[in-house]
């Protein structure tokens, strides 16, 4: 990735040839923004009129807080409580700095949802090696292929002064994710009266630059995924390898399932676009997870522009490692009490899906924190244009190793009443891992048979 090579990346990011400037690379005295009037990374330094968001001064400190023995964040803010709360009975007041996908929210559980806001921090920072590419990413990352894939380009945020939603998107499936992470995560997906099972993973998202001993076959992966479910006893031994090809509608991404009760490795093509998420009872597909991934080739892709709004950010509180699993889910949504939400720039993108391509999401609104390029907010809308499901991202920064991440992912079926929840790790033995380096051999399908266990 570090290379400047040519890049067809995970995407079939398509517009169509003739709404892409090919050429998309901004100018040396555009670029020259990045570190003056942008951040680093291309987002706004400067406070708001009012400033409720404070202007950027670069983030966390390394340390900001301390870290326990498991690894799990002491919470900078603490001792902050919310600036004021929404509810049903007043979200009207605040519509405007709010998703439709919140509004529903409110609509479908006007008593239980709320969500608390509190004084915005902007925590996001990347290290300085990272910074430095992005600079130069600006100048040289271009689209290709009508918008199929990105060349010269290093590490992360191809795109930092984006042009076109393309770009956008492309800058939160290719961010920074401290180039290896290894979690213990649970997932949940409760029913209307609130009775759940979790469901734990291993999983490990793995860049080609952690990898040794690694073949010129890197060149074409974006990077590798492996998740091993580890409980409840009757999906225990289940494994699952993503090859995330760079160009997928030209190579389809490579994917593989162990299965522990037939003691079988098998090609899983169903592992992309709409096919069912792991252990998910239909709520998830597989692009739901990391909140969008993939493959975006069957859709059109809109910048509608950027916009104020209170998104789920700084979950310190969410992360507590003293809570448990019981006091977090719960019926409808997740408790609110631990959730915390800041006012913060989002970059909106609308995704239509294509004539003639089959998706169960028909359109897909997708809010991206500007600070992270993480996308913290997405209105997924079935064939009949209702809205259907609302994903929220609540976004944490890992400040000791200087990388933005989720605390949880949650879907929320809006027709249904049920929701999912996945990436919560309280209850589990080791917070997040990252920077690990992994063995080449480790992430062939020949290895998944070792990796399961039954």
């Amino acid at each position: 990735m570090k290379s400047k090579n040519t890049l067809l990346l995970s995407s079939g990011f398509v517009l169509s040839i003739f709404a892409i400037n090919v050429h998309a690379q901004v100018s040396a005295e555009q670029a020259s923004q990045l570190g003056n009037s942008l951040t680093p990374v291309g987002a706004e330094k400067a406070a708001n009129a009012d400033g409720s968001i404070p202007a950027w001064s670069g983030g966390l400190p390394i340390d900001a807080g301390s870290v326990d023995s498991k690894g799990f964040l002491a919470n900078p803010f603490a001792s902050e409580a919310p600036l004021f709360t929404i509810t049903a009975q007043n979200a009207e007041q605040y519509k405007d700095k709010l998703s439709v996908g919140q509004l529903a929210l409110f609509k479908r559980y006007p008593e239980t949802y709320k969500i608390p806001v509190y004084t915005t921090h902007r925590t996001a920072n990347l290290p300085e090696s990272v910074l430095a590419d992005t600079k130069i990413n600006a100048t040289t990352a271009t689209l290709v292929q009508g918008g199929n894939g990105v060349e010269n380009y290093k590490t992360a945020n191809p795109f930092p002064i984006p042009q076109n939603g393309l770009e956008v998107i492309w800058n939160h499936v290719t961010r920074y994710r401290g180039g290896s992470v290894r979690r213990l995560i649970t997932q949940a997906t409760p029913q209307a009266n609130g009775a759940y099972t979790i469901v734990k993973f291993k999983d490990e998202f793995i860049s080609p630059s952690n990898v040794e001993g690694s073949s010129s076959q890197k060149s074409n992966i974006l990077y590798y995924y492996k998740q091993q479910v580890t409980a409840p006893p009757r999906l225990a031994g289940n494994v699952i390898l993503i090859h995330e090809t760079i160009d997928q509608v030209k190579e389809p991404r490579l994917a593989w399932l162990y299965n522990a009760g037939q003691r079988r490795v098998r090609r899983a093509p169903q592992l992309a676009y709409d096919g069912p998420g792991t252990a998910a009872d239909g709520l998830r597909t597989a692009d739901n997870l990391d909140m969008y991934n993939g493959a975006p080739d069957r859709y059109d892709w809109k910048l509608i522009g950027k916009k104020e709004m209170y998104i789920p950010y700084n979950n310190y509180k969410l992360d507590d490692p003293s809570l448990k699993y019981s006091d977090i889910i719960k019926p409808g949504h997740l408790n609110q009490d631990y959730a915390r939400y800041e006012l913060h720039r989002v970059w909106h993108v609308q995704a239509t899906l294509k004539p003639g391509k089959r998706h169960i999401y028909a359109k897909r609104d997708i809010y991206i924190d500007e600070d992270s390029w993480q996308a913290a907010q997405i209105e997924q809308y079935d064939a009949r244009g209702a809205l259907w499901r609302v994903s929220e991202g609540f976004a944490q920064y890992y400040y000791n190793k200087q990388v933005s991440g989720y605390t949880a992912e949650a879907i929320y079926d809006l027709l249904s009443g049920r929701y999912l929840v996945l990436g919560l790790k309280n209850e589990e033995k080791n917070a997040f891992e990252f920077g690990l380096m992994v063995n080449e051999a480790e992430l062939t399908p020949a290895a998944l048979r070792q990796a399961g266990v039954r």
